[in-house]
């Protein structure tokens, strides 16, 4: 099978498996995990950044991160179609009393009149506050897309002392895109996740990076809510792995995604529109077609080919390691056939 359903479903390699069978383990919650120490303190580097915590998930460095920035029933904003606001299982609700209001623009992108218009300054004890606005970047329903205006947004909340939190599970691709250093993003922002286990090939985890202060409060609720672990170490060479070895390889992943874009869209015109897939992730809507995401799946996994959708009429398509130009180029043949079938 092809699997192009999502860049998570990539499985360890031989050097990977190797450097998690040797590496150094001790007691992360002691803070004696001597791989674990490494891993955080290499990913704070790269974000220009003063610490960092390990976690299982993105989804958990979100919820920390975010927790660290706003009080209980203070206001988050972020795009309507935001990791954090549709696919966290309203976790920051739920664990951390915050609220969000949320702007929408096309691929997801920062629309800073929009922005500008739904922070709201503090009234006294009548109204909710604005305490931080979430950027997604790359933007995963929004096509992988990279930010565009992010370093404006950021001059804009400096100037009114409002942090900005960084949802970067994938950006390691929008710093290879476009040639940024990761820390020119991550710098910008109070707290940034980012997931090891997308594009960089990793089994688990995500690191969220920050200040010392903020770093050591989400240490307190990574064991409050029962995620403090012990020999971490060999999950966490995995990923110091990862960022030795695949970092820079991302733009194969891009190179595929706007093969399968091109195809798709000589045989399904307007489904897909090449020159805007920026990264990994090709969203095609099969509404020209005629077609449903459900029967568009169906047919494809009886031809080897696992797809996976974000609605009725979007179909999404997910490069990553696992998945090499000719098997992205097949299941473009196929998938190609399918929507003119």
């Amino acid at each position: 099978m092809i699997d192009l359903r999502s860049d998570t479903v990539t499985r360890p390699s031989a050097g990977m498996l190797a450097a998690m069978t040797s590496a150094p383990v001790g007691d992360d919650v002691y803070g004696e995990d001597p791989t674990v120490n490494r891993l955080e303190e290499t990913v704070a580097g790269l974000l220009g950044h003063e610490a960092a915590l390990f976690t299982t998930t993105g989804s958990l460095a979100n919820l920390l991160g975010v927790q660290a920035l706003i009080p209980r029933g203070g206001e988050l904003l972020c795009e309507a179609s935001a990791h954090v606001v549709r696919a966290e299982l309203g976790g920051h609700a739920v664990v951390s009393g915050v609220t969000t209001r949320t702007w929408s623009a096309p691929a997801g992108q920062i629309d800073l009149e929009q922005i500008r218009a739904l922070i709201a300054p503090d009234l006294g004890p009548y109204f909710v506050t604005t305490s931080a606005v979430s950027v997604e970047n790359t933007h995963n329903f929004g096509g992988g897309a990279i930010q565009h205006g992010y370093d404006a947004l950021a001059d804009e909340l400096e100037s009114r002392g409002i942090p900005l939190h960084l949802d970067g599970a994938r950006l390691w691709n929008a710093a290879v895109a476009t040639g940024r250093t990761l820390a020119s993003y991550a710098v910008r922002a109070s707290a940034v996740s980012v997931c090891l286990s997308k594009g960089l090939g990793a089994p688990v985890g995500s690191v969220l990076v920050g200040s010392t202060e903020l770093v050591r409060e989400a240490r307190v609720w990574r064991k409050r809510l029962g995620a403090g672990w012990r020999q971490a170490g060999v999950l966490a060479a995995a990923g110091l792995y990862a960022l030795e070895h695949n970092i820079d390889r991302l733009a194969e992943d891009h190179a595929n995604a706007r093969l399968i874009a091109e195809v798709l869209a000589d045989a399904a015109p307007g489904s897909v529109k090449p020159d805007q897939v920026d990264t990994n992730i090709v969203v095609a809507d099969l509404s020209v077609t005629g077609k449903t995401v459900a029967e568009v799946v169906a047919a494809a996994r009886t031809e080897g080919l696992l797809l996976g959708g974000i609605g009725a009429t979007q179909l999404r398509v997910v490069t990553h390691l696992d998945a090499s130009a000719a098997d992205c180029r097949a299941a473009a043949e196929t998938l190609a056939r399918l929507l003119k079938g």
